[in-house]
């Protein structure tokens, strides 16, 4: 992938500039970068909390040709990169919390967000990832919930160190590419899949609940559909799909 990083100071949302770019017909690769975001969010229209020189803030165009049911797998896949970018890049042991966050010791460290756009190209997917750099400007309440690089490897990376920095984005996109390559080609939705697997404890036995729009499940993980949804085993032996809802270790709450 030709990979074309445009740079912010600052922006509303780099998910949102990266959707404008792909609407004006960006190629795949554009990737949105900022040093903040005054209105960063994740899923179900949360904030997402972007402190200047906190994080890495960053979102790309994808022009995939893979069929609509696969296309949530994009967002295993960016979890995926971003595990691996943290482990090969800073030796850290993060895991994945279906179905878009990173933890490091039960602590958020990164958070996916994908979105699409129709454009005269076809669907674009724009994904964002925020990862945290350093914790010193976490607001109230999410400093006990969340986790950074600094924090967990006493090794500064943001600016005023910005090689770090650098360093991260390079590792990220490299990552990236090859998962992104790998969903891609032929068995690519259940090569990904197994890759989510050998690094997520929420694979399988993982007691959880799991709170819908209408409802709230209690069970254990019993691993992923062909798309990517979650199977979820419920006391009564009943199997649900949740295809989009907040997963909680129930052990932790």
């Amino acid at each position: 992938m030709n990979f074309v990083i445009l740079r912010f100071d600052e922006l509303g949302s780099t998910n949102t500039e990266a959707l404008e770019q792909a609407r004006r017909g960006a190629d795949e690769g554009l990737c949105v970068v900022a040093k903040t975001q005054t209105a960063g969010r994740g899923r179900l229209g949360r904030a997402w909390q972007s402190p200047s020189g906190s994080g890495l803030y960053f979102s790309i165009v994808l022009r995939p040709k893979l069929a609509v049911k696969y296309l949530p797998l994009l967002t295993l896949m960016a979890a995926v990169t971003v595990h691996e970018t943290l482990r090969s890049g800073f030796a850290l042991a993060p895991d994945i919390k279906w179905v878009n966050d990173v933890l490091i010791n039960g602590r958020k460290i990164s958070g996916i967000l994908a979105e699409t756009a129709e454009t005269d190209r076809g669907t674009a997917v724009v994904l964002g990832i925020g990862i945290n750099l350093k914790s010193d400007n976490f607001p109230p309440g999410i400093a006990d919930i969340a986790t950074s690089i600094e924090a967990e490897t006493g090794r500064p990376g943001a600016p005023p160190d910005p090689p770090d920095t650098a360093a991260l984005l390079q590792t990220l996109t490299a990552k990236l590419d090859h998962f992104y390559e790998m969903l891609c080609c032929e068995n690519g939705a259940e090569n990904i899949k197994n890759e989510w697997a050998q690094r997520s404890s929420y694979y399988l036995g993982k007691d959880v609940r799991v709170i819908l729009p209408n409802e709230t499940l209690i069970g254990t993980t019993c691993g992923l559909e062909e798309n990517g949804a979650l199977r979820v085993k419920q006391p009564d032996g009943e199997i649900r799909i949740v295809q989009a809802g907040d997963v909680e270790n129930l052990r932790a709450v």
